[in-house]
């Protein structure tokens, strides 16, 4: 069986042509799929009965994630989903929306998606690195993650703005599936969105990083850096690289470089191992005047025993930052409480009840 969902619209032209019908029953396809969410062929009627039939008979389907289990936060912004996806795996996925920009308008609605079921990287820190390698996801069940939260705000008369892939998995590790969505997903006859409002977030995964910078794609690059210094990163991301700091922070470069895309350092602060003032100096002086922009993100309970820093060390670190010249955020967590927020990510049911 074949998902339609993980055709490029290149493909599915290609596919109704090589059935003998004409190119304009690909667009009857797309239109449908990435605006209507039909669940079989049946329910796109502009399709002439005989090509249902003939595509359903060569093994071409309609896949979509199944919802298993809904938690939604206590301010309604955030939502976080158990999906089943076609294969019988199951991955969570999740929905932060922001105020609009103006008074009236639509809601910033990110869409968070999973490339992987659990992940090899073994962050300390993390909920889903602590869980182990599972599988790599298909692109077309990446995609269907965005499909099923995009029918569920249509229905509110509102749409996905922005699309990270920051759920559970590394994207680089799952490249090929990975970068396929993101076409799929920013191609103008496919879902549509604007290839700036995509973020890929990696470890540091070289050979990916350098193989995005080659994509001609406009998407943000957002490199987990978390320590600045190599000792200190080894302990937190035990996969990481003798030399990995200077690694991708000259791959951050080289992808700014080639793209003219700025790349986003996160850096989650844990209390009493990397908040430190002086281990801020340490970081802005390592990223000073390289054009970069530093993410910070006060570390969220997990299966680690990591605590969250106090609001003034947040607060000095992002000073210290800011003072030595290093374009510096704090990022405003969403979905804490239901562990929807980042490093949380786990397909155990339990612990979302």
């Amino acid at each position: 069986m074949t998902d339609l969902y993980r055709l490029l619209p290149e493909e599915m032209e290609q596919l109704v042509v090589d059935m003998g019908y004409p190119r304009y029953r690909a667009d009857q396809i797309l239109l449908p799929l990435y605006y209507k969410f039909p669940k079989e062929l049946d329910d796109i009627p502009q399709l002439p009965k005989r090509l249902r039939e003939e595509l359903t008979a060569t093994g071409y389907t309609i896949g979509s994630a199944k919802e298993i289990h809904r938690v939604v936060s206590n301010d309604g912004d955030t939502t976080k989903l158990l999906l089943g996806m076609t294969d019988n795996s199951s991955v969570e996925t999740v929905l932060m929306q922001y105020e609009p920009a103006v008074i009236g308008g639509h809601p910033r609605s990110t869409v968070c998606v999973s490339t992987q079921i659990g992940c090899a990287m073994g962050c300390v820190f993390c909920a889903t690195g602590q869980m182990g390698f599972e599988t790599n996801l298909k692109a077309e069940h990446i995609v269907s993650q965005v499909i099923h939260f995009a029918e569920m705000l249509q229905q509110r008369d509102e749409h996905i703005t922005n699309l990270v892939f920051m759920g559970m998995g590394e994207p680089m590790a799952n490249y090929d599936e990975m970068i396929r969505a993101v076409k799929i997903l920013t191609h103008d006859r496919g879902f549509g969105l604007g290839q700036r409002h995509v973020t890929v977030s990696t470890i540091g995964i070289r050979s990916g990083i350098k193989r995005l910078a080659e994509e001609d794609l406009q998407i943000g690059l957002a490199i987990s850096l978390h320590a600045p210094n190599d000792k200190l990163r080894r302990k937190l991301v035990p996969t990481a690289s003798p030399n990995s700091v200077e690694e991708i922070i000259q791959d951050g470069r080289d992808y700014f470089k080639k793209t003219g895309r700025r790349v986003t350092f996160e850096y989650a602060l844990m209390a009493g191992i990397n908040d430190s003032p002086e281990i801020a100096t340490e970081l802005a002086k390592l990223l000073r005047g390289n054009g970069s922009h530093v993410n910070l993100i006060p570390i969220n309970p997990t299966a680690g025993d990591f605590e969250r820093p106090h609001e003034n060390n947040v607060l000095e670190f992002k000073q210290i930052l800011s003072d030595a010249g290093v374009n510096c955020t704090i990022r405003v967590e969403k979905g804490t409480e239901i562990s929807a927020a980042c490093g949380q990510l786990r397909t155990d049911l339990a612990t979302q009840s």
